[in-house]
């Protein structure tokens, strides 16, 4: 009995649709020359009902230029993201080849079922910022002859070329830089970490450097709660501020927990750096214009894009197997008034 985990083989749908492989390797390629219209159909049918998904395609997609680069991005509605696609679209135009673009929504099922459709689509190509829960199928994929680099979120081990930025320094160092400021308590706001490397790296940054300048571990000092519910984000500071020691100062782990740690102060009323000190990632047009000016870390988002396409272009044209590789750019630390005690 075939299980979920064994995948059907050419043979298999030739067998039961009673052709040859040949007929059914005419008919994936869409030659359909002295094939009639009920044998076309009895192999479609066969194909749906095997789930059948050809293991030599990602073969055919070395011999075969599409021009075409898939990119598959975890929230597309994130400033982060939207920059990263620019640095991928403008690398990859110049280099004469085109993107198609697909939004996970963080989903994994939706990652999956794109990542399928740009496959069946032709992509020469994947670079993926990932949910982190298809690792094992993504990984397979590369097995094949897929190229794939991956952007700004990583896997737990170096399968693929990853192009991310320096998260942990530059997240140590900011803690360090809120510390020697003078603010004693210190809150990481943060979604759920899951499986997500960066906020997995910024997290344990935070905790090294709290433990290392505070003698303590500093877990309590984690606050987790959804950037979209901003009843939760205000309930979640306000308990935060209650603790005994201060100043206060909160890091919100990106941009858009960044906005609704800002929302909330504006809504509780509290004064920044006086009732509380703001910084973290990222660096969005809006955190220069709230009154005073917060404190950001500025990720290369849009060369991270143009490194992830760099490389992904060179394994696709070198056609070499070329070793994986982490790069990592470096972020910068903008000091604005928000942190100034």
């Amino acid at each position: 009995m075939q299980t979920k985990h064994d995948k059907p083989t050419i043979d298999q749908v030739a067998r039961k649709a009673s052709v040859s492989k040949t007929t059914i390797s005419r008919y994936l390629n869409g030659r359909y020359e002295f094939m009639s219209e009920e044998t076309r159909k009895r192999i479609q049918t066969v194909i749906e009902e095997l789930e059948y998904r050809p293991n030599n395609l990602a073969r055919s997609l070395k011999s075969n230029h599409s021009g075409l680069i898939g990119v598959v991005v975890a929230d597309i509605s994130s400033p982060f993201a939207s920059i990263l696609v620019k640095g991928i679209g403008d690398q990859c135009t110049a280099s004469g080849y085109h993107t198609i673009i697909a939004n996970t929504d963080n989903d994994p099922v939706k990652e999956k079922e794109y990542i399928e459709a740009l496959i069946d689509n032709r992509v020469e190509g994947l670079i993926l910022n990932i949910t982190g829960h298809n690792n094992e199928f993504i990984i397979e994929l590369g097995a094949e002859g897929v190229p794939i680099v991956l952007a700004d979120r990583a896997m737990s081990e170096l399968y693929f070329d990853t192009v991310t930025s320096n998260n942990y320094q530059m997240t140590y160092q900011t803690i360090e830089y809120l510390i020697r400021a003078g603010f004693k308590e210190i809150s990481f706001f943060t979604e759920e970490i899951g499986v997500v490397s960066s906020r997995r790296i910024r997290m344990q940054a935070f905790l090294d450097a709290c433990k290392q300048h505070f003698q303590h571990d500093c877990e309590e000092w984690i606050r987790v709660c959804s950037f979209s519910d901003l009843n939760d984000v205000q309930t979640s500071l306000l308990d935060f501020l209650g603790t005994d020691k201060g100043p206060h100062a909160v890091f919100a782990v990106n941009g858009v927990m960044m906005l609704s740690l800002a929302q909330a102060i504006t809504n509780l009323n509290l004064v920044m750096p006086r009732d509380l000190g703001l910084c973290g990632y990222d660096d969005w047009g809006w955190t220069s214009l709230v009154p005073p000016g917060i404190t950001v870390i500025s990720q290369p988002s849009y060369q991270v894009g143009v490194e992830a396409a760099k490389r992904l272009l060179g394994r696709i044209q070198q056609k070499k197997n070329m070793r994986a590789k982490v790069i990592e750019l470096a972020s910068s630390l903008i000091i604005r008034g928000s942190t100034k005690l």
